[in-house]
Formats: structure tokens, C-alpha cells, sequence
């Protein structure tokens, strides 16, 4: 895979060509992923004049294997299962609710931290674009997009730099728009198109939050 993007700053400036249809409309919110996406998302926001959130997606692992996703919570206190993954492995209900109790907790200490003490966006009847750094199997996504479905925004907009094309067709049929820089045939992973992928940190996720392009309008 060609390298396309020299970090996550200049692929989202790469992907906010795309999004210019959407710039200095009023019902326009901008969602990074974090903590890979806020970088992106924050590069977006800035060149269509949006208000910038985070959206947060945690893992629910299976007891003793907590890889194996049994499904995840968001921000807005959804929660998704797997069902099937839950009778296969036969997972004890009160588990499942211990699980959930510990990443809700995380969840809403990093919604605090990321989102500097401030209260979520509504986003009913907003036109929503959500932003990650890549698309590789669009799981989080997927999880995020349900999520946000259930708070009746007026559109669902994926953007992604970089996606997968086993991805980009997942996602497809969830979002109700979706835009992405490059789909590559030979598509690795996402950290294979950006020459600097380096982690974001929890610190850099706020110096960049308090970047914040326009004033938080509840």
C-alpha cells in the first residue's frame, strides 16, 4: 500500500474536500472517534466551520476473554449484545451486567475528560458526521452509528480517510452517507497509508478539544 497521508492532521484536511456541501450549515455536528479520530475530526471541523464531540464506542469482552466482543457501549448509554456470541459462550446475565457497570464507568470518565467537563450535544434532528482515522472492519463504527440512530438525528454521515472496501460496504448500509478519500484494492490496515500513525494520547486528545472551532450551541 502507497503511503497518502503524512499523519492524521493533513488526512483530515484531504477529507474535509469531500465534506464542503456541509460547511456553515447551523445542523452540522462533526463526531471523532477518539482517540484516533479527534485529530481528523478536529482538521474537518475546522474547514466547514462545525461544532466539534466526541462519540465514545467501548468493547464488551467476554468473561476470561476480553478480545472477544459480546458486544459494546456508547455514548448516550446504549448498550448493544450479541446475543448469539453470548449463548455460545454461555455467558451468566449478571456478568454481562458487571461488565457493562465497569465500561460505563470508563466510558463516562473519558466523555468527562474529552469532553472538558462539558455536557454531550443533542443531536436529534442533526446532520451528524462521524469521523474516525480509518475503516477497517468498521466495527466501532457500526456500534456508533446504532447508537446515534437511536437519538433521531436527521442524517448519518461516515467520513473516514482511509477505509477498507469489506468495510466501506458495511457501512454502507447503515450511514446514510458516506465519504472516503481512498478504498484501496490492496487494502492492509489503516496505519499503512499515514507515515506518521503514532498513538494519540489522552493528553492530546484534550489540547486538541480545546481547539474547538465554534462555541458549544446546546
Amino acid at each position: 500500500m502507497a503511503i497518502l497521508f503524512s499523519d492524521r492532521h493533513e488526512a483530515g484536511r484531504q477529507l474535509a474536500a469531500g465534506l464542503k456541501q456541509f460547511a456553515h450549515q447551523p445542523d452540522v455536528v462533526v463526531l471523532a472517534l477518539p482517540r484516533g479520530g479527534v485529530p481528523v475530526a478536529l482538521e474537518v471541523a475546522k474547514e466547514i466551520g462545525a461544532p466539534l464531540d466526541v462519540f465514545i464506542v467501548r468493547k464488551l469482552g467476554v468473561p476470561g476473554q476480553p478480545e472477544l466482543a459480546m458486544g459494546a457501549i456508547a455514548s448516550g448509554d446504549v448498550r448493544i449484545l450479541n446475543q448469539e456470541l453470548i449463548d455460545d459462550f454461555n455467558v451468566d446475565p449478571g456478568d454481562i451486567d458487571r461488565i457493562t457497570n465497569q465500561e460505563k464507568s470508563e466510558l463516562r470518565q473519558q466523555e468527562d475528560l474529552y469532553r472538558l467537563h462539558q455536557p454531550p450535544y443533542d443531536y436529534y434532528g442533526k446532520n451528524i458526521i462521524v469521523i474516525d482515522d480509518g475503516l477497517a472492519t468498521g466495527a466501532s463504527m457500526q456500534v456508533a452509528l446504532q447508537a446515534l440512530r437511536m437519538q433521531s438525528p436527521a442524517r448519518l454521515i461516515v467520513a473516514v480517510p482511509v477505509g477498507s472496501i469489506e468495510g466501506f460496504r458495511r457501512i454502507r448500509l447503515i450511514a446514510d452517507e458516506v465519504v472516503c478519500v481512498a478504498c484501496p484494492d490492496d487494502f492492509e490496515a489503516v496505519g499503512a497509508v499515514y507515515h506518521d500513525f503514532s498513538q494519540v494520547s489522552d493528553e492530546q486528545v484534550l489540547e486538541l478539544m480545546s481547539k474547538q472551532p465554534c462555541p458549544r450551541k446546546r
